[in-house]
């Protein structure tokens, strides 16, 4: 098994960032939801720290200049829709920015491959997520429910995913990248920096090396898109 791309989601308070920073956690996410309860002004995202991480911002039935102007403002490298946009809206935010979520639990298996392949020219990556729309829910996904699945972009898994169960995770499904949010964490918005840490431990136990040439290729396909 690869080495996994690791974000870790609903980042609201600057040294929460920073830590994740120092322990080169890949994509760095905030959440621009207002009704979530980890939702973060985009005065205040401005302020984030900034490093080698990708950041994303979480939008959810937001339009097209709402995300532009706050992906300007925020600085962010990716969007992730987490709402109900079509195929359209995502070919106007940009392909090479999208992270598209989508429900296996929502959809038969025959309409959730449609789904992927409908999505697989407007955006770069995959997020498969528990529940069965809207935002995150912090419920276990069936990750099972992934396996037979063509998925033609990276894709990451989110749900509920911390160190008690980042090893079952990997050894139901095998994603490119894990999202980690609501269990490693105090309250909503506010990490726990230890869970944070153990969930990695528990993740290199599970990996095999490769993560050099999974990047690369990760890269690669970017460029293409």
């Amino acid at each position: 098994m690869a080495e996994k791309f690791v974000k870790v989601c609903g980042l609201t308070r600057a040294e929460d960032m920073a830590f994740c920073h120092d322990l080169g956690i890949d994509y760095t996410g905030m959440i621009f939801v207002e009704k979530s309860p980890r939702f973060i002004l985009p005065s205040c995202a401005v302020h984030m720290p900034k490093g080698q991480a990708r950041r994303v911002g979480v939008f959810a039935g937001a339009s097209l200049e709402t995300i532009r102007e706050v992906g300007q403002k925020a600085d962010l490298d990716l969007i992730q829709l987490h709402g109900s946009e079509d195929v359209e809206f995502c070919r106007h935010v940009g392909a090479e920015r999208v992270i598209k979520v989508l429900w296996p639990e929502r959809l038969e298996q025959d309409e959730l491959q449609l789904e992927i392949r409908r999505f697989a020219p407007v955006c770069t990556y995959y997020l498969f997520d528990a529940g069965m729309m809207g935002g995150g829910s912090g419920k276990t996904l069936q990750w099972s429910l992934l396996n037979r699945l063509d998925i033609p972009r990276p894709w990451f898994v989110a749900g509920g995913i911390g160190p008690v169960n980042i090893q079952d995770v990997l050894l139901n499904c095998d994603p490119s990248g894990i999202d980690m949010n609501s269990a490693v964490e105090n309250a909503p918005g506010v990490k726990n920096l230890e869970l944070i840490q153990q969930a990695l431990v528990q993740l290199k136990r599970v990996e095999k090396p490769g993560r050099q040439n999974e990047m690369q290729s990760v890269c690669s396909l970017e460029k293409r898109v």
